[in-house]
């Protein structure tokens, strides 16, 4: 597994760890991470901090992204996936998408390259998480 998918899971791992929803991500620009990320809906009470917005709230402004990368454990929710075609980011790597996939669809039509690796530890958080909190999971994507 390459660097940057490894912090990313890092980056959900932790989030775990604080009581939140087991999703991270990061901003690669060449061989360089720009930003990391990690859902904080929970520890923040923020309702879109979604991995993928930390990530790139945390990147700061700037000038393009149309020369990065966005590595996430989870394929994004339109919300995040809406972000990532007005920021014009041509790239996505996503850790998994059988927990949750909706967006591909929607990514792609934007022109956005959309690479699923289906990681066996993405899929396998996923699922204990959602066995342990099956009620945050469902007000994570809205389906309480």
């Amino acid at each position: 597994m390459d660097k940057f998918m490894q912090a990313a899971i890092d980056e959900a791992l932790q989030g775990r760890k604080e009581g939140g929803i087991p999703i991270g991500s990061v901003l690669r620009r060449g061989d360089e991470i720009v930003s990391r990320g990690r859902n904080k809906r929970v520890q923040e009470d923020n309702p879109i901090k979604h991995g993928e917005m930390d990530a790139l709230f945390n990147a700061g402004r700037q000038r393009s992204y149309r020369d990065t990368i966005l590595y996430t454990t989870l394929m994004p929710c339109y919300m995040c996936a809406g972000t990532i075609v007005q920021f014009k980011i041509p790239k996505v790597v996503v850790g998994e998408d059988q927990t949750f996939g909706e967006s591909r669809e929607f990514l792609e039509s934007h022109g956005v390259e959309v690479e699923v690796l289906n990681l066996p530890e993405c899929v396998q958080m996923m699922q204990d998480f959602i066995r342990a909190e099956p009620t945050l999971w469902n007000e994570d994507i809205m389906e309480l």
